[in-house]
């Protein structure tokens, strides 16, 4: 549950969830629907399917680090990953474009797939890790809440559904969370690495992007053609309905 300023930004209201689904999170949703059903029917699916880095690195299943985002252990794990989809996604989506948003959520899913194999194989903290199977699109998901985080910094986000905070100390909180449990035994069975391999991935390509000389000079140039257009039809900034020396024309 978010909240959201209302119109005239003096009051604020609660709504729960961005709206309709978007095209990409349709089918997102749909595919790991449908695979979690599978398997119920296909007892090998996560077995070959799920991420296990020894798999990958000993016997060349490179297809787990894409398909084991599309897999889910049980109801509530599904449900939690496809909430957090919709809520943090939506707009991402609707922001960036439909090509855009797949191409980001793949990325950074991969990469946080990859950062298992990576240090599972390397430090000795996490070698259980490398004969361990990790399933779901939670990797995804923290680079999805990273680039939410980024975006709508101080949107008030609450936190177990009681504490507004805003989305930047959200997402702090969380991969602080996530980076205690993957060094300390505490982990329950959750693959915190993978999860901070999501949020590492987001940063950097979304930092990339962001300081990137061409989308620097882009930013500059919308900004040049917004002020003209302000000043050719004198907008300036509204206040409160009942405020008549501050309105929008």
């Amino acid at each position: 549950m978010r909240r959201f300023p209302s119109r005239d930004q003096s009051h604020s209201s609660f709504s729960f969830g961005p709206g309709p689904l978007s095209p990409a999170l349709k089918a997102l949703i749909a595919t790991n629907v449908a695979l979690f059903l599978a398997g119920y029917l296909l007892s090998d699916l996560i077995r070959v399917f799920g991420l296990r880095p020894s798999d990958v690195v000993l016997q060349g299943r490179v297809w787990q680090v894409v398909t084991y985002m599309f897999l889910h252990g049980n109801l509530g794990h599904l449900l939690f990953n496809m909430l957090a989809l919709w809520m943090f996604g939506t707009e991402l989506e609707r922001m960036w474009g439909t090509r855009a948003f797949l191409r980001y959520y793949f990325v950074v899913g991969i990469a946080a797939a990859v950062s298992t194999i990576l240090v599972s194989s390397t430090l000795p903290f996490a070698a259980r890790t490398f004969y361990t199977t990790t399933i779901g699109a939670s990797g995804a998901i923290y680079g999805l809440l990273l680039a939410y985080g980024l975006i709508f910094s101080n949107r008030p986000i609450l936190l177990y559904f009681v504490f507004p905070i805003p989305a930047k100390y959200f997402v702090m909180i969380l991969a602080a969370i996530a980076l205690f449990m993957s060094v300390s035994d505490s982990g329950g069975g959750v693959a915190h690495i993978t999860h901070l391999g999501g949020l590492l991935a987001g940063y950097l390509l979304l930092r990339g992007r962001r300081f990137s000389p061409a989308n620097e000079v882009r930013y500059r140039y919308l900004r040049w053609k917004m002020d003209r257009a302000r000043k050719r039809f004198g907008v300036h900034s509204g206040g409160r309905t009942d405020d008549w020396d501050k309105r929008v024309h």
